[in-house]
């Protein structure tokens, strides 16, 4: 891979969701991290039709930081299997390209 990814995971509670983020960001293993949530989540699990709320990170990283992320999230997750899924971003504005190489270089916000 190269370049950059969007990755994405889902957690059980809005504390779930920041202490992950915060964990990942304070690890330099992403330059930012949304929190989308609370959202309804439907799957098979055991046998059985899951309905649950969930919050969504969206970790945008560089592509080159993917595996440590992986292996991050799959320890302090706390889903036995966790949704750990990449898509390349194959296109971005440039200054915002360079930033997530170097987030600590700053972004301006307005």
């Amino acid at each position: 891979m190269t370049g950059h990814l969007h990755v994405y995971t889902t957690v059980d509670s809005a504390d779930a969701a920041e202490s992950l983020a915060r964990d990942i960001l304070g690890a330099r293993l992403a330059a930012c991290v949304q929190i989308i949530g609370p959202v309804r989540s439907l799957s098979w699990r055991e046998g059985v039709l899951d309905d649950a709320q969930e919050w969504q990170l969206l970790i945008t990283t560089p592509a080159a930081d993917y595996p440590a992320l992986e292996a991050h999230i799959g320890v302090s997750h706390g889903y036995a299997t966790p949704e750990i899924v990449a898509t390349e971003i194959v296109a971005g504005s440039a200054a915002y390209l360079r930033w997530l190489d170097a987030p600590d270089q700053g972004l301006s916000q307005r």
